[in-house]
Order: structure tokens, then sequence, then C-alpha cells
């Protein structure tokens, strides 16, 4: 019952932000070149979802790492879809890197799109690579942060898995930090085999240190990968350790 009840609270939250974000789009575009508007109503859109449910809990830490008035390359390991609106808790504008197929949901593609996401073809490794970095580095200039899920796909195990090089080649071609968060807890907001909602869930989001534009620099694409990969799979053992 319950979960009915929220699937219906979702949808209308969800409808009434979709046409608040296209009036906003169209309305702010001409002085909002960062659309920072859209992306603050996509944050309250979030916050609505996410705090409905007064039995779930979120742990969220590292904030004093974030710097406003920065743009960033954002690496997060990715387990679900709740990843995504996990995300909007860290004070910053950003922009997400997202396949193709996620544009065609309703709803949520237009979404996306209004945000100013950026859409790549999976298969095409060239053709993407060369997509992130040119608008990549578009929304950076503007002082816009860009998302990425450095493992390019969902985890199967909940661990974290190898990471790409894209998010890394962008930060160094951008001379921008590289901010690493680490979300544990995410794939259990539904009950297991069910769509049900599991109602004592609970998140962890947990911000790391930047990773400094000297250090970027002067790190190969490839080490760099691996290192950040090692600090965030050591920070989410952490996290599963204390919890």
């Amino acid at each position: 019952m319950f979960t009915l009840i929220f699937a219906i609270y979702t949808l209308v939250v969800l409808t009434f932000f979709f046409l608040l974000s296209l009036v906003a789009l169209f309305v702010c575009y001409p002085f909002d070149k960062g659309r920072r508007v859209v992306h603050e109503l996509s944050r309250w859109l979030c916050f609505s979802w996410w705090y409905a449910p007064f039995t779930w809990r979120r742990n969220i830490s590292g904030l004093e790492y974030v710097d406003k008035k920065k743009p960033y390359v954002i690496v997060i390991n990715h387990n679900s879809m709740v990843d995504i609106i996990s995300l909007y808790f860290v004070p910053l504008n950003f922009r997400w890197v997202s396949k193709q197929e996620v544009f065609r949901i309703p709803y949520i593609g237009p979404m996306l799109w209004m945000h100013g996401d950026i859409a790549i073809q999976r298969g095409r490794a060239t053709e993407s690579m060369r997509k992130v970095l040119n608008d990549g580095k578009m929304w950076l200039g503007r002082g816009v942060s860009v998302a990425m899920f450095p493992e390019g796909t969902r985890s199967k195990d909940g661990e974290i898995q190898r990471f790409k090089s894209g998010a890394f080649a962008l930060a160094k071609e951008a001379g921008v930090e590289i901010l690493p968060i680490v979300l544990d807890g995410t794939t259990k907001v539904f009950r297991p085999k069910s769509i049900f909602f599991n109602w004592k869930h609970r998140l962890t989001l947990k911000v790391l240190p930047p990773i400094s534009v000297e250090k970027i620099a002067a790190t190969e694409t490839g080490d760099l990968a691996r290192e950040v990969q090692t600090m965030m799979t050591e920070a989410l053992a952490e996290i599963r350790k204390a919890n």
C-alpha cells in the first residue's frame, strides 16, 4: 500500500518539476548558459523524493571538500539508477555523462535533455570519447562540473570495478580537479527481487579529498585511474565496516 502511494507521489512530483523545468529552461536560457536554475529544480525534485519516506536514513559526509566556486570532474561508483538521484546531495551544478538509451525513457529522457546532460553511444568508444571531451570542456569552461561513472556500467556485485580512462582524460585536458565520491546502499532501495520499497533503507554518500590539478598533470591517465579506483575502493570498505 505504501509503495503504491509513494509511486503515485513520485509521478505527481516528477510531472510538476518536469513542467517547471521546461518553463525555466526557455525563460532563463538567455542569461543562464550554465542552466543553474534547471539544475536547482532537479535538486529539489530529488530532495522531494529522498525526504518523503521519513524512515529512510542518509549519511552524507565530506562536503567540506567541495568548493562551490570550482568546476570538477566528479567520479562516482555505480550500482543503480538511484545513484543519479543521490548525487544531488552534493551542492554543485553538474552535468551527467549518460548512455543514449537513458534519454529515451519517458519523463527521464526529456529531463536529462533540459538539464543539458551529455549523451554517449555504447559501442562507439572513439566517438563517445570525443563527445565527452568536447562537451565536457564546454561545460567546465562555463563553471559547471561534469559527473561520470568511471566503471562505465553498473557493478553486478556491489564492488567497484575497473575504471575507464574517460573522466581522467577530461580532467587532464580541461585542467580541473577530480572529485571522487563513494556511494553505498543505493541497491537496497527496493526489496530483493521485488517492486516494493525497503522502508528501512540507509544511504551513505562520502566525498573524498579532490585530486589536484598538479597531481593530474603529473600522472599518466591510466595510473591516475588506478590510483583513484584504489582510493574509492578503500573508502567503500571503510564505509561498510562502519555500518
